[in-house]
């Protein structure tokens, strides 16, 4: 396949670019730092472009059989990522192809006996007052996307804690908050990005969200 990675330099981006890469797909990895670029793995299958994603047009995107928005934003203009979602659809409205992949957050899904939103409890702790915006607005996103239903989009949360590392064995859900059986709720970039390429290889998730967590 030929997939696009906005984002591509960030945790997620990068981890993904490597998985596509190493399954034999050709990349195009964008970001808005050409030095970050730079110091990606070099490879003949892949090409960077040092571009803001808010200039992507639909022509931009043609040729791609998938886009993966692995954009990631500072708390206080966490906003853009629900812009971007936005942007990205208005570009492919009324499409099948290219497929999109929207990297979401964990706040978005449920917990406890009642279920309640993860994001409510994060609210709750006075440690996560400096990021909470990203996981409030990752949920407006979410339920942006689920209003769309004609464009061939899918969405991935990791589990609470988001971390950089090598894929493990994963565990695999649709809505609810993951935990392993030593009671970690976490997933690595590793297992984020394998799970974003078996989904591309094996679609199983259409216009909807999963979620993924390390075993």
């Amino acid at each position: 396949m030929k997939i696009t990675v906005i984002g591509a330099t960030g945790m997620a981006g990068s981890a993904i670019v490597a998985e596509a890469l190493k399954r034999g797909h050709t990349v195009t990895a964008l970001a808005r730092s050409a030095e970050k670029l730079a110091a990606l793995p070099t490879s003949p299958n892949l090409a960077t472009r040092t571009q803001d994603a808010f200039s992507l047009t639909t022509a931009d995107l043609a040729d791609s059989d998938v886009v993966v928005d692995a954009f990631a934003a500072a708390p206080a203009q966490a906003y853009l990522h629900v812009d971007l979602a936005a942007h990205l659809i208005h570009l492919l409205r009324e499409t099948t192809l290219p497929r999109v992949a929207f990297i979401l957050g964990a706040g978005s899904l449920h917990t406890g006996d009642d279920r309640h939103l993860f994001v409510h409890d994060l609210e709750q702790d006075p440690h996560a007052a400096s990021f909470i915006s990203v996981p409030q607005n990752q949920l407006t996103e979410l339920n942006f996307l689920r209003a769309v239903d004609n464009v061939n989009w899918f969405g991935v949360s990791p589990a609470a804690n988001f971390h950089p590392g090598v894929a493990t064995p994963a565990l695999l859900g649709t809505d609810d908050l993951l935990f392993n059986a030593a009671g970690d709720s976490g997933t690595s970039a590793g297992t984020m990005a394998v799970a974003i390429l078996d989904e591309l290889e094996q679609p199983q998730h259409h216009q909807t969200r999963f979620t993924v967590a390390d075993h």
